[in-house]
């Protein structure tokens, strides 16, 4: 099967020098909406170069739990777009893989997070929805 496109909105004229996706407007510290979270509680999304990274502080029980700092795979909003849309991104702690998808709606990340536990503790694999907001620092 030689397929060129999956779908129709895969369908564009390829560029000549396509630019990167533009993702600077991203870069920050971002905050879980919810402070009861029991999940993730912060990402930190910078840049080096021209790559971009995040890291994650998780609530542990006795405070953040560290996640270390991961490339993001930069995603635009269609084929033909530079504007950067979401990302995604993995963390492998061995007994967990730990799969991240953003996106930005109303201005929050909407982060969705899939778990899938390799170790044989008979854990569930799940799903989590958090809403995270820029860290401003205007108040």
């Amino acid at each position: 099967m030689d397929m060129q496109f999956a779908q129709l909105f895969d369908r564009v004229e390829p560029a000549d020098n396509a630019a990167p996706i533009e993702f600077s407007q991203w870069v920050g510290t971002w905050i879980n909406s919810n402070p009861d979270t029991t999940g993730i509680a912060r990402l930190v999304i910078s840049e080096v170069d021209g790559n971009f990274f995040l890291e994650v502080q998780a609530v542990g029980p006795d405070g953040p739990i560290a996640w270390g700092k991961t490339p993001i795979k930069t995603l635009a909003a269609n084929p033909a777009s530079r504007k950067g849309a979401g990302f995604t991104c993995s963390y492998d702690f061995g007994f967990v893989t730990t799969r991240l998808q953003g996106m930005i709606v109303k201005g929050l990340i909407v982060l969705g997070q899939f778990h899938t536990f390799k170790d044989d503790s008979g854990r569930a694999g799940f799903f989590v929805r958090e809403y995270f907001g820029i860290q401003h620092g205007r108040y």
